[in-house]
């Protein structure tokens, strides 16, 4: 895995359970918060490309889970490119204890470019560029 970005992640309250475990959802959104980590470093800001009247739309999404995160541990979303086309871009993802000994979640995002009418356009050059140079 080439061109990683780690995120630290604190476990809120809020997307625990009464056991203090976290729900299961709260994982895509780690998965979202990791994506845009790793786009900033790239130099893609989503709302740059959002100002020019595209939107990267998830198509699908894999998780699958191994351990638990609980309330209040600092936890790792680790995300890398695992492809990209012109009108395709996945994403992978670990999300791991903060000693990075243990994988907690692992998973995948795929999204495709569309414009604001959602109709499926190539992703801007500069934007591709920046992801996979």
């Amino acid at each position: 895995m080439k061109d990683i970005v780690d995120m630290e992640i604190r476990v809120r309250y809020a997307e625990t359970d009464q056991m203090g475990v976290a729900y299961y959802a709260n994982y895509l959104v780690w998965f979202e918060v990791g994506r845009s980590e790793f786009c900033r470093k790239k130099g893609f800001r989503y709302t740059d490309l959002e100002a020019l009247g595209y939107r990267l739309v998830v198509t699908d999404v894999h998780c699958s889970y191994r351990n638990s995160a609980r309330y209040d541990e600092m936890v790792m979303a680790r995300t890398w490119l695992k492809g990209a086309n012109k009108r395709m871009i996945t994403f992978g993802y670990q999300i791991l204890h903060q000693d990075q000994k243990g994988v907690i979640a692992e998973g995948e995002t795929r999204h495709i470019c569309v414009d604001s009418k959602g109709k499926a356009k190539s992703l801007p050059e500069k934007f591709l560029v920046c992801l996979t140079g």
